[in-house]
């Protein structure tokens, strides 16, 4: 017969999870996080981390830990032989089992998945692998189950404000050399001026509510983040193509602000059918190189708030949050 670790007849174990706690109050989120996987679809493998919660009732005294692991084995199985999508599909397929296997009021799952993928640099078409980072989270409850489809992707930034600066040293300099003011304009916009740059970190998050059939592709977004920046980079590049990325970015110097606005701009842009409870989140983080810290920009909002801003010009005080789309109905989102 078969018995547990401990010996005891495994017919004779309580299930001291689904017991009756203590202190009878509901807890918002348990679960388990640093869950890794390989994953293979459509012959491609992906490194996963996951994070899986579920709601607990007041009445209960805990989750079943392993059932987390088993249903992200099985769901893993299932989406290789199906290859759905990598992220948002895996996350929706785990959570929506999740919450039936733990009986709870909500689940939510959320998978980075990073992989490689070849790309040609920009001058000599030298192809080069470089490795982006998937987002899906989907939160499952009885009003359906609504995801976020997100990316990350790094690049390049060029800080305009120091670019003015240098500019303004270079005309003094041009004009004690004997130019006129409009030759100094014409070198000044042909020649790009020095700045100092970063190397740039790019979220962009897209959320659909329950029962949204509007598709948002993952690649496209990566493209919105890397055309957001001042110049894409790339792991392996000839001379040709580090002169085209350096000249690229000082001639389009940005900063971490102006690339959450280009984030939001060109979203709003490619996605309006999403203006019915569709949500967004850009974030931007620059690696400083004249400072030791770090530079953050973000916004985030339901996109027919930022649609009515850009529209009206007037500024709501309140964001949606991140944590707000996902935990309420659209209707009852904080406006």
């Amino acid at each position: 017969m078969a018995t547990t670790e401990t010996g005891t007849d495994a017919a004779t174990v309580a299930d001291v999870q689904a017991g009756r706690p203590t202190t009878e109050v509901s807890l918002t989120r348990v679960g388990v996080r640093g869950v890794e996987k390989v994953i293979q679809v459509a012959g491609d493998h992906y490194f996963a981390e996951l994070e899986c919660f579920v709601d607990l009732n007041p009445q209960q005294a805990g989750v079943h830990m392993s059932r987390f692991e088993e249903v992200v084995n099985a769901a893993i199985d299932e989406v290789v032989l199906s290859e759905s999508p990598i992220a948002e599909g895996l996350a929706t397929h785990i959570a929506e089992h999740i919450r039936e296997r733990q009986r709870g009021m909500r689940a939510e799952v959320s998978i980075a998945a990073r992989y490689p993928e070849t790309v040609s640099t920009p001058a000599s078409g030298f192809e080069t692998q470089e490795i982006y980072t998937l987002l899906g989270t989907a939160v499952s409850s009885d009003r359906g189950t609504r995801t976020l489809t997100g990316v990350e992707a790094q690049g390049m930034t060029a800080c305009p404000c120091a670019q003015e600066l240098v500019a303004g040293r270079a005309r003094e300099r041009l004009a004690d050399d004997g130019f006129d003011e409009d030759e100094i304009d014409r070198i000044l916009r042909t020649v790009p001026v020095a700045t100092h740059n970063q190397r740039g970190i790019g979220r962009l998050h897209i959320g659909r509510p329950e029962g949204s059939q509007f598709a948002v592709d993952a690649p496209d977004l990566l493209h919105i983040v890397e055309q957001s920046m001042s110049s894409e980079i790339y792991e392996l590049m000839k001379r040709s193509d580090e002169v085209a990325v350096v000249e690229k970015a000082h001639m389009q110097p940005r900063f971490v602000e102006d690339v959450v606005r280009e984030m939001i701009r060109r979203v709003t842009g490619a996605y309006p059918g999403l203006r019915d409870g569709g949500f967004i989140l850009a974030r931007q983080e620059n690696l400083e190189t004249i400072h030791r810290h770090s530079v953050v920009a973000e916004r985030s909002g339901m996109l027919d708030e930022i649609l009515a801003e850009l529209e009206t010009g007037e500024h709501s005080a309140h964001h949606t949050t991140t944590r707000e789309w996902l935990e309420a109905p659209c209707a009852d989102v904080a406006r």
